[in-house]
C-alpha cells in the first residue's frame, strides 16, 4: 500500500513538472538588445509604473528608471536595470508589447506563441 502511495505521488509530481514546462513553452517572449523577457512581464511593468511613484529624492539620485526600484518588478526584467540604457530599453519593450502583432507573433522581436 505504501508503494502505491509513493507511485501516486511520483506520478503527480511528474504531471506538475510537465504542466510547468508546457506553460513555459506557450509564453510569448520579446527579444531586444540581448535581453529576452516575457510579454506578460512587460505588460506588468506598465501596470506597476502606473501604480507606483517613487520619491522625488530617489529619482534625482538614481540613474535607473523608477521601475528598477519597484520590489514587484518581474525577475526577467531585473537584469535590464544593470544596463546604462535601461530607460530606453524599457520604453522600447513597452512599445513592442503595445503592438497587437506581438501577441500574434508577427513582430520579429517576439518569439513563442501563446
Amino acid at each position: 500500500m505504501a508503494r502505491r502511495a509513493v507511485s501516486g505521488l511520483l506520478l503527480c509530481a511528474l504531471v506538475v513538472v510537465f504542466l510547468v514546462l508546457l506553460h513555459g513553452t506557450q509564453s510569448v517572449y520579446i527579444q531586444y538588445q540581448g535581453f529576452q523577457v516575457q510579454l506578460k512581464s512587460v505588460k506588468k511593468l506598465s501596470d506597476l509604473e502606473g501604480k507606483w511613484a517613487p520619491s522625488p529624492r530617489l529619482q534625482a539620485h538614481s540613474p535607473q528608471p523608477s521601475a528598477c526600484h519597484q520590489p514587484a518588478l518581474p525577475l526577467d526584467l531585473q537584469p535590464i536595470c544593470d544596463s546604462k540604457e535601461a530607460a530606453s530599453i524599457f520604453q522600447a519593450l513597452r512599445t513592442i508589447a503595445a503592438d497587437d502583432d506581438c501577441e500574434l507573433c508577427v513582430n520579429v522581436a517576439c518569439t513563442g506563441c501563446a
